[in-house]
């Protein structure tokens, strides 16, 4: 059969764009992956890993969760947002347990994805997401400002944030430490202005010409600052044993794995949202994507990496420098895996205080300002619920603080979708008609009894609950308890019209 001229022309166009868009892919590869090396670097030292497994990870996020089906533009690699958790995993169970970790959150995030469970995150409450964050990100800064003056910062994020006062009074006497702490506040002060140079500089992105910039002026100058420790490609890959995954049986290493599975499902899933409303490619397949990040993490697990999420400023950058397909966000970690195996070196004249300040510029951008100061005007439930999580996850920990969110949210909509209307009518003559609408639960149930109580005792009542939407185990005793003690009275029996 001979094919039609349209379909002819169809291929001819297919054809024709082909070289387009590869050319397109291929330059948002490479804009991507200047942008993707700095935050790997960065991400895998704050977390208290070698700076090699956050560029491993940033590898597996691009030939392996690249080449899979889900959002096809948004890149996946270590992310700022789990760096406190990482931390507090590593120190807690080693570096030699993260891979187990690693492995048995990718595997809960796949069967979550074979069990379709990947819509049910945009049910999420985005006040406890956003607190989350934002929680996040105020550990984070503190912690890295303690790595801005080459100090070690203290375990938990509370003490991270009393404690800053004390360290930088400390650092004051210290010339190498001023010399970090300056090194870090000019890489932010990169970040923060770079937007306003002219279009040709900006071609380079912000973070790699911000660390390129302070590893420049440490080497001209040879400050006194500590640098990125270096130890090979190969080395740094630790495939768990069977240690590893016996210390996963205690109660805080299933929590660990829960959060890593959970936070990183849900900040990917959160992402590919975002990344949809940025392009008009095709949409994400919200059960695929969720597949892909968890047959990333299972990977980076074997190897003994850094989790993975789906990270919006590597996904906005890749589709802001015209993205067609994934070929960008795979290509990427080609060239992650290039410049890991030809130019590793590279790294050791890294300061750490540069990238410190790569990370405080990131947590910044965590914390809702502006969202906050809306849900106060408008929702102050939500705003409630996000200041809490945040402060939570401060004072307690991450897995902890988000439970507390989350059941701050539930209560919060409970309370709110619990409204009991209630109409009393009473024409001075025969019985009085009490009209109840809405949702009686027993959140509800002291405002009901208090106006049900007020009645008169002497007068005989009419009590209608056809219109209750919904009317719970609790209110529907108290209400018989009523009815009992009023009919008690001497008056005639309450008479309820009933349609819950």
């Amino acid at each position: 059969m001979q094919p039609s001229p349209a379909s002819v022309l169809d291929r001819a166009r297919s054809l024709l764009r082909a070289p387009d868009s590869a050319r397109h892919d291929v330059a948002a590869s490479v804009v991507v992956f200047l942008v993707a090396l700095p935050l790997c670097v960065g991400v895998a030292v704050a977390s208290g890993a070698p700076a090699e497994l956050g560029l491993i990870t940033g590898i597996v996020g691009g030939l392996v969760t690249g080449l899979l089906p889900g959002s096809s533009l948004q890149v996946s690699g270590p992310a700022a947002g789990l760096t406190v958790l990482v931390y507090e995993a590593v120190r807690e169970y080693g570096l030699a347990a993260l891979g187990a970790l690693v492995l048995v959150a990718g595997i809960l995030q796949l069967a979550m994805g074979a069990l379709r469970l990947g819509r049910f995150f945009r049910a999420i409450s985005v006040a406890v997401v956003e607190g989350m964050l934002a929680g996040i990100g105020l550990v984070l800064i503190a912690g890295q400002l303690y790595a801005m003056a080459d100090r070690e910062a203290p375990a938990s994020g509370l003490d991270k944030i009393t404690g800053l006062p004390g360290m930088l009074t400390g650092i004051i006497g210290s010339e190498r430490a001023l010399t970090a702490f300056g090194l870090g506040l000019g890489t932010i002060a990169v970040l923060v202005s770079w937007h306003r140079l002219p279009a040709k500089l900006r071609v380079v992105p912000a973070q790699l010409a911000a660390v390129a910039l302070a590893t420049g002026a440490t080497l001209l100058f040879s400050l006194p600052v500590a640098t990125v420790e270096v130890q090979g490609l190969v080395e740094a890959v630790r495939m768990p044993d069977a240690a590893a995954f016996g210390g996963l049986l205690s109660l805080g290493a299933i929590g660990t794995v829960l959060a890593f599975a959970l936070i990183a499902s849900a900040e990917s899933l959160f992402s590919a949202a975002a990344v949809d409303r940025l392009h008009d490619g095709p949409r994400t397949s919200y059960d695929k994507e969720l597949i892909a990040q968890g047959a990333g993490n299972t990977v980076c697990g074997l190897l003994g990496a850094l989790p993975m999420t789906a990270v919006i400023v590597r996904s906005s950058a890749n589709v802001r420098a015209g993205a067609r397909t994934k070929a960008s966000r795979v290509l990427h970690g080609v060239w992650l895996l290039l410049f890991a195996a030809l130019l590793p070196a590279a790294l050791a004249l890294i300061p750490v205080a540069a990238l410190a300040g790569v990370l405080v510029h990131a947590g910044c951008k965590l914390i809702p300002v502006r969202q906050l100061a809306e849900l106060w005007r408008e929702h102050r439930g939500e705003a409630v619920v996000l200041a809490v999580t945040a402060a939570a996850i401060v004072t307690v920990n991450m897995f902890e603080g988000v439970l507390i969110g989350l059941a701050l949210a539930v209560m919060k909509t409970a309370w709110e979708t619990s409204h009991v209307h209630v109409e009393v009518v009473d024409k001075g003559a025969g019985p009085i008609r009490v009209h109840l609408t809405g949702n009686a639960t027993f959140l509800r149930l002291p405002k009901l009894l208090d106006a049900l109580e007020a009645l008169p005792q002497d007068r005989p009542i009419d009590l209608d609950l056809s219109d209750l939407r919904h009317l719970d185990h609790a209110c529907r005793t108290s209400l018989e308890s009523w009815a009992e003690r009023h009919s008690a009275e001497g008056t005639d029996p309450v008479r309820v019209a009933s349609g819950a």
